[in-house]
Order: C-alpha cells, then structure tokens, then sequence
C-alpha cells in the first residue's frame, strides 16, 4: 500500500472500507444462514447491521466516485468527508465486534455449538483486522459521535454488548463426447492442445460458481467440511459476483465513453478474477485419498527446477506459511524461462509476475483453515499435502509446457 494520506491513498482507504463492509454485510448473513434457530431478537440485529454495512458501503462508492472525478489535490470539504467516514466505519467495526462477541454469551443455539462460535470468532478476527488496517490511516482522535446512521441504529431494546468484551479482541462452488476431464477443464495430452468446440466463451458479466468436483466431506480429515461449505457457497461465490460486477461496470464504461472510474474497476476486475480462477484451480488440484509424492512428468519436472522433491516441498511451505496476510503459494510454468518457479500472491492479485501459468495453487488466507486450524498455518499446510491430486497437476503442466517463449 502506499503511505501518503496518514496511512493510505484517500482512494485506497475508500477502497479497504467498501471492500471490508461488503464482508462485514456477507457476514451478517453467513451467521443467520448458519444459525436457523437464532432467537428473533439476534436475527433482528443482524438484519440492522446489514443495512448498516449496505449503506456505509454504498456511501464509500459515492466518494470513490468523488475523489476520482476531483483534480489533486482533493478539496479540503472532501478530505474531511473520507476522515470521517473512516472514523464511522473503524466505530462500526468495533461496536459489531462487541455485539457479535454478546451473540456468543447470550444466544443459546451459538453458545451450545463448538463450530459456529468458532465461525463467529473468525468474523470477529476478521472485522478486527479491518479495524487495524483502518487505524493505521487515522492518526487523530476517534469521533465518538460518530458510530452509523440514526436511521440505522440499533433499536431500543436489543441486547447491549457485554461491558468487557472489548478488552477480549485479539486484534487482528460437459460431458465425455466433448472430451472434457472430471475437472471440467480438458483432456490434455502429448503436446496436443484440448479442443473443445462445444464451450464458448463466457460473456461480459456471465462467470458461474463452478461445483466442487466431490463432496463437502470428502477431503476429511485435512479439510473439514463446514470449511469447504463457507470457503466454495460463500467466499467464492462472492469473487464470482465481484467479477461479474466489474465486468459490468467496465463494459458500461465503454458504451459511454466514461473512463473517469476505469482505475477503480480495474482494480476490482483484478482482484475478484484472480480470486475466482485461483479457487477454480484450488478445488481440482485436491481430491479425496490424494497427497504423497509427485508422480508422472511433473515429478521429473519439479526435480529438474528444484532439486528434489523434498526441496521443492520445503519451499513451496515456507513460502505459503509466509504469505503477510491472506493469499496464495503458487507453483508455476514460465514459458519464458522453460522452468518451474513459486511464487506467493498477496490477496490474489499483487505481487503477481506475468508470463506464467499456474499450475498448483495453496489458498492461505485465513477463511480457508481457521475452523479447524485456528492460527495455526503451518498444520493446515502440511496436512494440505495430503490432499493433493497429481493427475490433474500433470494435466495442466502438460498442456502448460507446450508453450514456450525466446528464454531471455
């Protein structure tokens, strides 16, 4: 990120509050989809803090729009609009941090299950995440009058936040005759490319979550179920709307001849398609009773680039266990350099390198374990390995090493 307005860019930190209160809003709906049986009055608060979330979201969109139509440097008028914005969502953050761990205390069906108090600590964990990004932009005071819009507030009546909940933060989803796999991604062999008359293109707008190619359950013990529901039902699904989204806004811009947003949807084009083809490969580079060993011409290739397959190994986990935030270990083909390489990817997108093509993909960002594994990164790594399926590796590399550039 770029240090320059406190912390952040005043187009980046816009960009941080709509992206965390899009979260912070799919999360009031993950808890109620999650708890069927949650009593009224919860289910009425999380309904508020959506509205809540929708509108601070919506609110950040129309400065975005504002600070990209304005000539540098902003007016001093919309620098104060952004500064208090940013104290109302940093306010926002912690106060549903305090409701959600109230939820936890008094909300029968959450305090009697394991596994939804461990998601709701995982939203907890996340929104405080957002609170510690933000607050690295805000060097001044908080401005207590600000939390939401009165329209918004949480109605009398509604359970109040336990007065030491503060203090516990810890801050931080074609057939055989068209030769397509069980992947859906292509018969790929002997140098030949896959030819598939039958796809066609995705149009402007039209990406669908892919199926998981086995069940929820099926890379048990290693990957729980409730995991794989959230991780592929949810988060990607959200990359896919996000994509779709982008995809729209940018071909609207074409027909107007209105690139004054180009920037920003650029940005979002970016990082929810990398986030949606990183997960496609994600979900076929694992399968039930995979892991051990690298087999077929992969196996010959990482001991050719690597050394063996145990340095390759070791690589490839330190570099995921070391990925700062959320993002991904990747293993690609470069056809320039006729070798493999790993690579980490922050988010999904940055400190990305072009020119390759991946071809085994480890998604570390913290909704991808921390059910099961808490904080602990390196044990959702190493029992990863456990999972993995070479044969579809091997597909990809095939079709991958076919393509080669001029090494420089």
């Amino acid at each position: 990120m770029l240090y320059v307005y406190g912390a952040l860019m005043p187009l980046r930190v816009l960009e941080e509050i709509r992206f965390w209160k899009m979260q912070e809003k799919e999360h009031t709906v993950v808890i109620r989809e999650l708890v069927p049986t949650l009593e009224p009055q919860f289910v009425l608060l999380m309904q508020q803090w959506e509205g809540v979330f929708a509108q601070t979201e919506a609110v950040s969109g129309q400065l975005i729009e504002a600070v990209v139509r304005s000539h540098p440097p902003i007016s001093p008028y919309l620098s104060a609009q952004i500064q208090q914005l940013l104290y109302i969502s940093i306010r926002q953050s912690r106060e549903f941090v305090n409701q959600l761990f109230n939820l936890m205390k008094q909300s029968q069906p959450v305090r009697s299950n394991p596994v939804i108090q461990t998601v709701v600590m995982h939203i907890i964990r996340e929104s405080e995440y957002f609170i510690g990004v933000l607050h690295a932009a805000s060097p001044g005071p908080f401005m207590d009058e600000y939390v939401w819009p009165r329209e918004f507030a949480v109605k009398e009546g509604t359970p109040a936040p336990s007065p030491d909940t503060e203090e516990k933060a810890h801050i931080h989803r074609l057939s055989s005759d068209e030769e397509l796999t069980a992947t859906q991604e292509g018969t790929w062999s002997s140098g030949i490319r896959p030819t598939t008359p039958a796809l066609k293109p995705v149009p402007i707008g039209g990406h669908v979550l892919p199926a998981l190619p086995y069940a929820y359950d099926a890379l048990e013990p290693y990957i729980d179920t409730e995991t794989m529901k959230l991780h592929h039902d949810k988060h990607h699904k959200s990359y896919v709307d996000g994509l779709n989204y982008a995809e729209t806004m940018l071909a609207k811009a074409r027909e107007s001849n209105d690139f004054a947003l180009v920037k920003h949807w650029e940005r979002e084009l970016a990082f929810n398609g990398a986030g949606h083809y990183l997960h496609t490969i994600f979900w076929n580079i694992m399968k039930p009773s995979g892991g051990g060993p690298a087999t077929g011409p992969i196996a010959a290739e990482i001991r050719k680039s690597f050394g063996s397959f145990e340095a390759f190994k070791k690589q490839f986990s330190s570099a995921a266990d070391k990925v700062e935030g959320g993002g991904w270990a990747i293993l690609v083909w470069s056809p320039r350099s006729h070798r493999l390489e790993i690579l980490q990817a922050e988010k999904h997108q940055n400190l990305s390198q072009w020119d390759v093509i991946p071809l085994l993909v480890l998604d570390v960002w913290e909704h991808a374990y921390y059910l099961k594994y808490k904080n602990e990164r390196s044990k959702y790594i190493e029992s990863w390995w456990h999972t993995i399926n070479w044969d579809h590796v091997n597909e990809r590399f095939s079709a991958a090493r076919m393509l080669r550039w001029l090494p420089y």
